[in-house]
C-alpha cells in the first residue's frame, strides 16, 4: 500500500483534482472522464466496487446507475446511511466494447487494477476508515493484493494491516444478471446481510 499522501494532495477535492489528471493506464484514453470516489473525509465505512459503468462514466459519480440503485436500496435496508459512507471503484475509467452505439463493460485487467491501485490506497490514507466492504472479485483483488474466490471469504472479516477491517462480497451487478426472481431474492438478502454484518465491525466512541 502508499505509505505516504504527497504533500499536494491533502483532501478529497484535491484527490479528485490529481486524479483527473491521470495517464497511469491507457483506461483514460477513451473514457468520458475520471470518476472518483464520493462521500465525506469523515466516513467509517467505505464501500469499494469494480470500476464506473456507462451512467456513471457519463455524470462523473459512482454508482448512479442500475447497480448503483440497488445498492442504494440494500444500504438502506442493512441500515447504513448512504450520505456517510465512501463509495469508489477500484479502477476510475469505464472500460468498455463499443457495440454499435452501445458501450458494453469489460472487466479491468491485472495491469489496470495495479495501476489504479494508488488512488485506492491513497483515499484510505485520507478517510482512514473503520470498515471497507469489497463489492465483487475485481475491488478484492484491488485490496488484497493477489486473485480470491468470493464464495471462500465472503462475509468473513480480514484484517488489513492499516487497521482497517475489510468484508467481500458480491457486487450489485449480479442481482441484474439473475434471471430467476426467487433467486435474485434471496440473493439481494444475503448481499443486505453481508453490508448489515460489515456495518456491525464499527467501532462506535465512547459516549
Amino acid at each position: 500500500m502508499t505509505e505516504k499522501i504527497p504533500p499536494a494532495i491533502r483532501t478529497l477535492s484535491q484527490l479528485r483534482a490529481a486524479e483527473a489528471e491521470c495517464t497511469r493506464c491507457p483506461l483514460y484514453k477513451h473514457a468520458t472522464q475520471v470518476v472518483p470516489g464520493e462521500g465525506p473525509q469523515h466516513a467509517r465505512f467505505m464501500l469499494v466496487g469494480e470500476q464506473p459503468g456507462d451512467k456513471e462514466d457519463l455524470a462523473g459519480r459512482p454508482f448512479v446507475g442500475p447497480a448503483g440503485r440497488i445498492l442504494d436500496g440494500a444500504l438502506a435496508d442493512a441500515g447504513i446511511p448512504r450520505e456517510e459512507t465512501f463509495v469508489t471503484n477500484a479502477v476510475k475509467h469505464f472500460k468498455y466494447e463499443a457495440r454499435g452505439k452501445r458501450r458494453l463493460h469489460k472487466r479491468p485487467n491485472a495491469y489496470e487494477i495495479e495501476r489504479c491501485k494508488w488512488w485506492n490506497d491513497l483515499e484510505r490514507l485520507l478517510l482512514r476508515p473503520q470498515v471497507v466492504v469489497a463489492l465483487g472479485a475485481t475491488a478484492a483483488r484491488s485490496l488484497i493484493g493477489r486473485t480470491v474466490t468470493i464464495s471462500r471469504i465472503r462475509g468473513e472479516p480480514i484484517d488489513l494491516h492499516d487497521g482497517a477491517r475489510l468484508v467481500v462480497t458480491i457486487h450489485p451487478s449480479a442481482l441484474l444478471r439473475t434471471e430467476d426472481e426467487a433467486d435474485k431474492r434471496q440473493k439481494y438478502r444475503d448481499f443486505v446481510a453481508d453490508l448489515a454484518a460489515a456495518a456491525k465491525l464499527l467501532v462506535h466512541p465512547a459516549a
